[in-house]
């Protein structure tokens, strides 16, 4: 997956429900993007920042306006690849987060990203 040119996309959810992803069209996979006020990169740090205190997420990849982490289950050691993507033209940090084994996930991806945007709430 490349990061350059304005144009940045994260890929797209399988059909599968185990991914959920700003840029999906369709309610099982659709989630809310995150919207910032400060600058992108006092925005980053902060969404980093709260991960940082987040148990098994590991930083993988960074860029101006890209982070991807990933994320291992406790006890079966799955990994999820979770992304963000930040848009500063909207002030937006779109997401992606994904299974990357087995097909349902009991709702996990959907509840960590919720869960980020309530730690990361009023920071940003």
């Amino acid at each position: 997956m490349t990061h350059n040119g304005p144009s940045k996309q994260l890929s797209p959810c399988p059909s599968s429900p185990n991914c959920v992803s700003t840029q999906a069209q369709d309610e099982g996979h659709a989630i809310a993007p995150i919207r910032y006020r400060k600058s992108r990169a006092e925005a980053k740090e902060a969404l980093k920042e709260v991960i940082r205190f987040l148990p098994r997420m590991q930083l993988v990849e960074e860029d101006e306006t890209y982070l991807h982490y990933e994320a291992t289950s406790l006890l079966l050691r799955f990994v999820d690849d979770v992304e963000f993507l930040f848009d500063d033209e909207t002030k937006t940090i779109h997401f992606r987060s994904a299974s990357r084994t087995g097909y349902g996930d009991l709702g996990v991806n959907r509840k960590r990203m919720e869960q980020v945007r309530t730690l990361v709430g009023e920071k940003l």
